[in-house]
């Protein structure tokens, strides 16, 4: 792991999940999301200290564990950091229990069990923060959770979180977890409205210019409206979730364990959602169980 510069004082650390670094002239620092773990925490650490830098403000986009789960180390060996992030995603932060109970849709296995370290210091305002007397303009990216937040640093580098997938992880993923499918859509259309020169998503080898995230944005969304015209055209008879589901892993080889399973059927029922609610399909109840039909 290494300190990659992208553009003025705004650098990113290649991992799993790619950490934003934004630095200050006092060597204080800013990091864009924190890892999946305790260990992640430490190894990011590693790289700022190799670069003689301190952290002084952790931002997190969202409330998924592999954006925060660093979060605990950074509090307890660096005690003056601020963590900060959206209102709700503070929310799921102090009551960790929320995430996993959407997605089992109540009390839920310890195998889908998220902790999060609870401790949130500041709640970020859609529009401009300062950060060390320097302007941040911090954009609502819902869909992809709830509050997702993207945020653009001085030098006009945007971090975008989970609100677009690379082409890897589409390839590999193409049915990757949506908690709001049209506000997904929406998300997506406004990344090419916004006024920056770079783009690091979180999970993508390379940092982007305008005209790839313009062109990777539309194929997010037509992967997104590819699977509801799948969906659509499988509910030409009626099937239950559990059933519209089977079908949409196996035409579309994808790959499941428990945990994925969950996630999997956490998107299936924005899309229901997103269908039921435009009138596109309707249900009926027969002998205790629900189907949908277009």
């Amino acid at each position: 792991m290494e300190l990659s510069k992208i553009k003025g004082n705004t650098y990113f650390i290649k991992y799993t999940t790619n950490i934003g670094v934004y630095t200050f002239k006092n060597k204080n620092c800013i990091v864009i999301d924190t890892g999946i773990s305790n260990s992640s925490g430490r190894r990011i650490d590693q790289v700022l200290e190799e670069n003689h830098l301190k952290p002084k403000y952790i931002i997190n986009t969202h409330h998924h564990l592999d954006h925060c789960g660093g979060n605990k180390y950074f509090c307890e060996n660096h005690p003056g950091v601020n963590v900060c992030t959206s209102e709700k995603t503070r929310v799921h932060f102090e009551n960790h229990y929320i995430g996993s109970a959407v997605i089992f849709s109540g009390h839920f296995p310890k195998e889908l069990e998220e902790k999060k370290y609870t401790k949130v210091d500041f709640a970020l305002n859609i529009g401009l923060n300062k950060f060390n007397d320097e302007k941040f303009m911090i954009m609502s990216l819902k869909g992809h959770s709830d509050d997702q937040i993207g945020i653009i640093t001085p030098d006009k580098v945007c971090f975008l979180g989970d609100s677009i997938f690379s082409s890897s992880i589409l390839k590999k993923y193409s049915f990757p977890y949506l908690y709001n499918i049209q506000e997904s859509i929406e998300t997506l259309q406004s990344l090419k409205e916004i006024e920056a020169d770079y783009f690091v998503i979180s999970h993508a080898r390379e940092v982007l210019k305008k005209d790839e995230l313009c062109e990777l944005a539309d194929d997010n969304v037509n992967n997104i409206n590819n699977y509801k015209e799948q969906i659509l055209e499988l509910l030409s008879q009626p099937m239950t979730r559990e059933e519209l589901l089977e079908n949409i892993i196996v035409l579309n080889g994808l790959f499941v364990n428990f945990k994925q399973y969950h996630l999997y059927f956490s998107t299936l029922s924005s899309f229901i959602t997103d269908l039921y609610d435009n009138g596109l399909i309707k249900c009926s109840i027969e002998d205790g169980k629900l189907y949908y039909y277009a």
